[in-house]
């Protein structure tokens, strides 16, 4: 990947925000957009961002999961079935 291709400056998207669409929609990488030389935005196509924020929400939730083990909060698989199936024999008594 060649991340220069990748780097446009403000008045590049101003000039040419079609073209940056389609390259992005295309390419499915994202361009960085910098303004006087420094990065300034980050454009992305929406099935791409869409997959980053689901990526991001798992490794959420392993890190919780993770944080849960280690502070003792945490049951066995064997016995969270066993609750569930209690339950559901219970309500249907």
């Amino acid at each position: 990947m060649n991340m220069i291709n990748d780097i446009k400056p403000v008045t590049y998207l101003k000039s040419k925000a079609a073209d940056l669409l389609n390259q992005i929609n295309e390419t499915h990488r994202p361009v960085i957009i910098t303004q006087n030389g420094e990065p300034r935005a980050v454009l992305q196509d929406p099935k791409s961002y869409e997959d980053m924020r689901n990526a991001i929400g798992l490794l959420k939730l392993i890190s919780q999961g993770e944080n849960d083990v280690r502070n003792g909060r945490a049951k066995a698989q064997e016995k969270v079935f066993k609750d569930i199936e209690d339950s559901l024999k219970a309500k249907l008594r």
